[in-house]
């Protein structure tokens, strides 16, 4: 079993941000547009057992995500499983539909734009995710995903990190609880 180790900071001024991961050689991708619909469970209530369904669609692109519950209480650490669906947009429609007839429900979207790099550190690479999402502001999201008896040591990979890019105040709420809140 494989956890995806995350922290995501509310960021100000990004253009800092950006400035440090050039000192570390980090390159930053084009923004890409991500659409993301939320699905809750017909039998029990996702939001109360802290876990997620999530239809991503990026381009053409398409995947369908299932998060478990966070595991600790600093960062959004979580068991992942993600796959691969067919491309366009008729799939991600045709998944919408069928996740209606099986029961869920949806129960908000999160559009964001964002921009990737890959940041080598302490041995491992972390993925650096620039995001901006309307109504919400500029957030970084650090990311690893590891097996589970390399939890610990990656979740000190990104604190450190963070700290090195001058983030501070981890967000442990996810867009989806943001985006429903404001």
């Amino acid at each position: 079993m494989h956890y995806e180790v995350e922290m995501k900071f509310p960021v100000g001024d990004m253009p800092a941000v950006e400035a440090k991961l050039a000192e570390l050689g980090a390159a930053i991708a084009e923004a890409k547009t991500e659409v993301d619909v939320y699905f809750n469970h017909p039998a029990r209530d996702f939001a109360q057992t802290d876990e997620a369904l999530r239809l991503r669609r990026v381009g053409g692109v398409n995947r369908i995500t299932y998060k478990g519950p966070k595991v600790d209480r600093t960062t959004k650490t979580r068991r992942e499983l993600d796959l691969p669906l067919p491309e366009g947009e008729a799939t991600f429609d045709a998944w919408s539909m069928m996740l209606d007839a099986l029961g869920f429900t949806p129960v908000g979207e999160v559009r964001k734009h964002r921009r990737k790099s890959l940041v080598s550190w302490q041995g491992r690479t972390v993925e650096v995710s620039l995001d901006r999402l309307d109504r919400l502001g500029t957030f970084v999201e650090l990311e690893l995903v590891v097996p589970q008896d390399e939890y610990d040591a990656a979740k000190s990979c990104i604190a450190s990190l963070a700290t090195r890019l001058g983030l501070n105040k981890s967000e442990r709420r996810s867009y989806l609880d943001l985006v429903l809140e404001s």
